[in-house]
């Protein structure tokens, strides 16, 4: 679960250009609100790259039905998958 975490909170940072420490980031923080600025094209792009760097699946009815508001929603989701 801690390199879920890291995993996605750098890629949060990233896809939001920040120049923050990625372990700032709480899990409750929103992926759209006053810090974090995670657009619907750069979520599907952080989802290819979490497949890519933690080597798993993420498919497409493990996200039927949700809705990713925090960085914890999307946390917990990808860990799942492993």
């Amino acid at each position: 679960m801690d390199a879920v975490a890291t995993a996605v909170k750098r890629l949060v940072v990233r896809e939001s250009r920040l120049s923050i420490d990625p372990q700032t980031v709480a899990d409750d923080e929103l992926l759209n609100g006053s810090l974090l600025h995670v657009t619907s094209v750069g979520f599907l792009g952080m989802l290819v790259q979490l497949e890519d760097e933690l080597g798993v699946t993420l498919p497409d009815d493990l996200f039927a039905g949700r809705t990713f508001n925090t960085v914890g929603d999307l946390i917990d989701v990808v860990a799942s998958a492993q």
